[in-house]
C-alpha cells in the first residue's frame, strides 16, 4: 500500500472515530432513529469525506441493513441499538460499529465488546482468519452467549465494503486465509443470547448497483445514470427523491441491476450486540484506524 492510499484509509478512520465517539450521546429514549441517521451522515460530509454506505441503525434482534426510511417515525424506545457507519475518502474505506444499551442487557454487551478487543490483540501478519474467528468465538461463549455464525468481519478494499477475506465469528478450519502486512480489514464480533443465525426479512431500504445491463423502462435508465456517483457502494431508498421509487428499485433488482439487502433478523428473536473497527495489518500487530 502506498503512502497515499494509506492515508486517505487514516483520514477516513479519523472522521468515523470522532464521529463514533459522539454517537451514543446522541441516543435515548424518544429520539427519533431519521435523526440521528441524517445527523451521522450529515457530519461525516461536514468532514470532507462521504458515507461508505447508508448508517444502519438496527434494534434488538435485528442484526444489519435496517436505515431509516423517509419520514420514519420510529424512536428509541427499550433497545439494544446497534449503529454500523462507513466513511469514505476517495474511495478508501472505514468501517465500524457500536451498540447503545437501552435495555440493561450489558453482558450481553460486554460479549461483544471483549470478542473484538481480544480478535484486535490477535492480529498481525501470518495470522490466518480462522484463528481470529476461534478468539471471538470464546470470547463470546465463556460469557454465556453465542456468536452470530453466519456474520463476519470483511476485507476493505476501494470502493468495495465487503471484500475478501472473510473474518468469521467462530472457528472454521477452511478460513485458512493468511493475512499480509498492508491489508485492511474490518473486524465484527455479532454476540446473541439466541441461536447465533439470522435470516433475511421482507423490509429493504438498501440496495447496491451490480451491474451495466440494458434497461427496458426510460425512467429506470435515468435512474441507474442517477446512481452511478456512488461508484457501486450501497446507498438507500431515504438518499433519493424521486416518484415511483419502489417500482424503479423493483424492476431493476429483476434485471439484476441492483442487489438488495434485506434487514438481518436473529432466528429466534435474541437480542444481538455488536461492535466492529477496521485495522490495518502490520507485522507484529495492527493500527486500529476507527479507535
Amino acid at each position: 500500500m502506498n503512502e497515499d492510499v494509506m492515508e486517505k484509509y487514516i483520514q477516513a478512520g479519523k472522521v468515523l472515530s470522532d464521529i463514533l465517539k459522539r454517537i451514543p450521546s446522541k441516543i435515548s429514549l424518544g429520539v427519533s432513529l431519521f435523526e440521528v441517521a441524517e445527523w451521522i451522515e450529515s457530519e461525516i460530509k461536514k468532514r470532507g469525506a462521504q458515507p461508505a454506505f447508508p448508517c444502519n441503525i438496527s434494534l434488538n434482534e435485528d442484526a444489519a441493513h435496517d436505515t431509516p426510511s423517509s419520514g420514519d417515525q420510529r424512536v428509541f424506545e427499550d433497545h439494544i441499538v446497534k449503529v454500523d457507519v462507513g466513511v469514505h475518502i476517495d474511495g478508501y474505506i472505514a468501517d465500524a460499529a457500536v451498540t447503545v444499551d437501552l435495555k440493561g442487557e450489558e453482558e450481553l454487551v460486554e460479549a461483544a465488546r471483549v470478542a473484538l478487543e481480544d480478535a484486535i490483540s490477535t492480529v498481525r501478519s501470518g495470522r490466518t482468519t480462522g484463528e481470529i474467528g476461534k478468539v471471538i468465538e470464546e470470547a463470546i461463549t465463556s460469557r454465556g452467549f453465542q456468536p452470530v455464525v453466519n456474520l463476519g468481519g470483511h476485507g476493505l478494499q476501494r470502493y468495495d465494503v465487503h471484500a475478501p477475506p472473510h473474518v468469521p465469528n467462530r472457528f472454521i478450519r477452511t478460513a485458512n486465509h493468511v493475512l499480509q502486512e498492508g491489508e485492511v480489514i474490518a473486524i465484527e464480533p455479532f454476540a446473541t443470547n439466541g441461536a447465533g443465525k439470522v435470516a433475511e426479512t421482507g423490509r429493504v431500504e438498501i440496495y447496491r448497483v451490480v451491474s451495466e445491463r440494458p434497461l427496458r423502462h426510460p425512467k429506470a435508465r435515468e435512474l441507474l445514470e442517477e446512481l452511478r456517483i456512488y461508484s457501486g457502494l450501497p446507498f438507500c431508498k431515504r438518499w433519493i427523491q424521486r416518484e415511483g421509487l419502489d417500482f424503479l428499485l423493483k424492476q431493476m433488482k429483476a434485471s439484476r441491476v441492483l442487489e438488495a439487502y434485506p434487514v438481518l433478523r436473529e432466528i429466534s428473536g435474541g437480542l444481538i450486540s455488536q461492535f466492529e473497527h477496521t485495522v490495518i495489518v502490520e507485522k507484529d500487530g495492527c493500527e486500529v484506524i476507527t479507535e
